[in-house]
């Protein structure tokens, strides 16, 4: 019996073993999986913030580049990778709720169920224990009696046998030994009893009660081993239920890939709109040049003899000779400034052509600072109507500027048509607000959209003009077509008026003349004007004005210091801007025909 029951008590030990072990194999794996969505968590958080960061900023030269076709697929990719990152993230989310969640509660759920079967376990024991403690007593209880029944028939025998004893000893020893006889009795039916009960107790203990025990164990670890089979099928599934969102978060990746388009128009993008330079004419040393009407070619005599002594160093540089491109004159103080004194203002297709070489020198001295190709390449020097730029990089940022500015007006007339209604619906029922607390919104409103329209038309007239001179090739345009060559010569790649010092200028007079005679239709007035101070137009391109006199302007100041106006139908010309004072018709028609 000793045996057994070590035997058993044994394997209960075994089974607690296990069972704990079983509760700690299911606590790793949940840690496993929490750390495993914190993994998920952190690498989505990663991911966003590598999206985040390679995200084009507002207002910055990245928002340019979405023109390309490539760096459209790139912004593509970083959504698309936006979205895996939340993929991620709802796997993290889905391994916490369905599993971390789920095994922590059944975890104390186990520990609660084990604590108990054991309880049960070691109660049954401790009982049976019990029983075979009192079989043993009343077994050690029967044992000693008969032992001293034993001795008391053998002391009562001794005595009746003994003559000498008296007949009173002899009654005396005999009860003593029935007496002891009835105890011996009394503990076998004792000890039977308990024998039998035992043996019923353990029985049953070894039967029913500690397999029942055992069963509930079994089931226990059945159920146990169950659960983690299940959160490991869940802990595939969470990543299989996204991988069709992941599959096609990729799919737009390689879509956005494949809209790439290898042929870019890089080279129409930035197309400078300059045509390319006439051929440099053979200049003829040995005889005296004849400066004519119909040369072919302007040459500096102060420039070549620089040019000689210099080793002709900066030979073969020709200027970009454009139309109004000389600062108009400063108004004078008190007196007005003399012919001589007035640098040369854009040339007229109607009056007599100076000399070429005093024409050339004025220019070279009075021409402000500009720059080559190279220093166009590097940004130049930038201005608000982008005079800077090439004629179609400038006509482009133009109508760039234009359609922002457009956009800001019709937010604006939105803006303004709702007061309008609030406006009306106030007036009709006074109830909901007073008429006049939207006056000053919808003023503000209106002031706004006036300076959004004053702004546009700058622009929207720059922008006209650079597109006919483009596309007619007269005017304006036929100025770009002069071009800076020999730009490597200089250090920083810029053409200033310091270098043109040093610099022999080649010209085509045939594609100047051409600049003067193209005739140009009546152009409408947009105002009037009055003179301040009294200016000779001796120069191309000029006229002559008295103070005070009235004339029409048929073509404002475009940022070049110069204003267009008209005396009759056969005078007009240029005028200083600060020489005259400026009355626009704003209503009038002819204003509308530069909107």
């Amino acid at each position: 019996m000793g045996l057994c029951w070590s035997y058993t008590e044994d394997q209960f030990e075994n089974l607690e073993k296990h069972t704990q072990w079983g509760i700690e194999f299911v606590e790793k794996y949940t840690k496993f999986v929490k750390e495993r969505s914190e993994i998920e968590l952190s690498y989505a958080k990663q991911i966003r913030n590598l999206s985040k960061k390679y995200q084009p900023k507002k207002n910055s030269k990245e928002e340019e580049e979405n023109k390309y076709s490539s760096c459209r697929a790139f912004l593509l990719t970083l959504n698309e990778l936006n979205d895996y990152a939340g993929q991620h993230e709802v796997i993290a989310e889905n391994l916490t709720s369905q599993i971390i969640a789920d095994l922590t509660r059944y975890i104390q759920e186990l520990k609660t169920e084990r604590k108990s079967h054991f309880h049960d376990g070691r109660k049954a024991q401790q009982h049976i224990e019990n029983s075979w403690k009192q079989l043993e007593s009343s077994k050690r209880r029967f044992e000693r009696d008969c032992k001293e029944a034993d001795r008391a028939q053998q002391y009562f025998e001794k005595m009746d046998a003994d003559i000498n004893v008296t007949k009173a000893d002899v009654e005396k020893a005999r009860q003593q030994a029935q007496m002891r006889h009835q105890m011996a009795a009394d503990s076998k039916n004792e000890y039977s009893a308990y024998l039998q009960k035992f043996n019923q107790e353990q029985n049953e203990h070894y039967y029913t009660h500690i397999p029942q025990i055992f069963q509930r164990i079994q089931e226990m670890e059945e159920r146990r081993i169950e659960k983690v089979g299940q959160c490991m099928r869940t802990f595939a599934e969470v990543d299989r239920q996204v991988l069709p969102i992941v599959g096609k978060c990729l799919d737009g990746m390689t879509k956005a890939a494949e809209s790439i388009e290898p042929k870019s128009q890089v080279v129409e993008a930035y197309k400078s709109g300059f045509e390319p330079p006439g051929d440099v004419e053979f200049e003829d040393y040995g005889q005296a040049m004849k400066r004519t009407a119909s040369e072919s070619s302007l040459s500096n005599s102060r420039g070549d003899a620089k040019v000689e002594k210099s080793g002709n160093k900066s030979k073969g540089k020709l200027w970009p000779f454009m139309k109004k491109n000389k600062p108009p004159p400063p108004p004078p103080a008190s007196a007005s400034p003399s012919p001589s004194a007035i640098p040369n203002g854009p040339q007229s297709p109607k009056q007599h052509k100076e000399h070429l070489s005093l024409r050339l020198n004025d220019f070279m001295t009075s021409k402000p600072k500009m720059h080559c190709f190279r220093s166009l390449k590097r940004g130049g020097s930038g201005s608000e109507d982008f005079s800077h730029l090439p004629p179609e990089q400038r006509r482009k940022k133009l109508q760039a500027k234009i359609d922002d500015l457009s956009k800001d007006i019709e937010k604006e007339m939105d803006k303004k048509d709702a007061l309008v209604k609030m406006k009306d619906v106030y007036v009709k029922n006074p109830n909901l607000g007073d008429p006049n607390s939207v006056d000053q919104r919808l003023a503000e409103t209106t002031q706004i959209e006036d300076r959004f329209t004053t702004n546009i038309l700058k622009p929207s007239h720059a922008c006209l003009s650079i597109t006919d001179a483009l596309t007619t090739g007269s005017g304006q345009g036929r100025c770009y077509s002069y071009c800076v060559r020999s730009s490597l010569s200089s250090p920083d790649g810029s053409y200033t008026e310091e270098q043109s010092a040093e610099t022999q200028v080649k010209a085509s007079t045939t594609e100047f003349d051409d600049e003067f005679d193209v005739e140009e239709e009546t152009m409408p007035a947009i105002g009037t004007c009055k003179a301040l101070y009294p200016f000779e137009g001796r120069n191309e391109g000029t006229i002559s004005v008295m103070e005070g006199e009235l004339l029409y302007v048929i073509e404002e100041d475009k940022g070049d210091g110069w204003t267009r106006v008209r005396r009759n139908e056969e005078e007009e010309g240029y005028v200083p801007t600060s020489y005259v004072e400026v009355f626009l018709d704003t209503n009038g028609k002819g204003a509308m025909t530069y909107i």
